[in-house]
């Protein structure tokens, strides 16, 4: 009788074993997502086809990686600051989370020669707002670096004194990145291509063409999107 107590026991305690199994094991359904990106002209695409900016170029990798995307927005214009962006925020009264938030801005604050100490105030500004869009889940925010115009036809002329302001508005993103604890993606060395491959830079001779945009996106899937 004790025997065949045990053995009842031990069937039971394997089924358990095996039903927690089979529930641990099954697919959870992935969260749709919902992507914001914060910027400038290197975030709307100025002078590519709409279609061609980098956040849209980001999307459309995320979807045919077999990733679902409910929706994207994009909070730039060509000539914002970390002003003009921080304005743009506070006025455009949103109040939405959304799980995927990218943040690239400060060359015209270094086009403009605003200090770099008023750079860095409201870069961590933006940055804790970007988090804040996030619904506080820092992981799911990603800093892009300032690329380097002078690598350009535009800025050619003057490339060694832009290269070298950019390098010093790019320290002080990454330093504050990396404090916030936000993943940084480093696209400057792409840039500094332009000259030495055209198809990189846009008509205007200036901005980023669609193929420097989808080596962005390259890079910040790797960075494991």
């Amino acid at each position: 009788m004790i025997l065949k107590t045990i053995h009842i026991v031990i069937l039971l305690l394997l089924s358990l074993s095996c039903k927690m199994k089979d529930e641990s094991s099954e697919i959870k359904p992935v969260e749709p997502i919902r992507y914001l990106a914060l910027g400038d002209s290197y975030t709307i695409g100025e002078s590519v086809p709409a279609d061609q900016n980098f956040p849209r170029q980001l999307v459309d990798t995320l979807k045919s990686n077999g990733k679902a995307v409910s929706s994207y927005k994009i909070i730039a214009q060509t000539g914002w600051t970390t002003t003009s962006l921080k304005r743009a925020i506070e006025v455009s009264g949103l109040k939405d989370t959304f799980n995927l938030v990218s943040l690239l801005i400060g060359v015209n604050n270094q086009y403009q020669s605003k200090s770099i100490e008023e750079y860095k105030e409201e870069f961590v500004e933006l940055a804790e707002r970007a988090i804040q869009f996030a619904g506080g889940k820092k992981e799911n925010v990603f800093v892009v670096s300032i690329p380097d115009y002078g690598y350009t036809p535009f800025g050619k002329s003057n490339q060694m004194a832009i290269s070298q302001q950019i390098d010093l508005f790019n320290a002080a993103n990454k330093h504050l990145s990396d404090s916030l604890g936000l993943r940084y993606c480093n696209i400057t060395p792409i840039s500094r291509r332009g000259l030495s491959e055209p198809d990189l830079v846009a008509g205007d001779g200036l901005h980023p063409s669609a193929k420097m945009y989808k080596e962005w996106v390259q890079l910040i899937m790797n960075d494991k999107l």
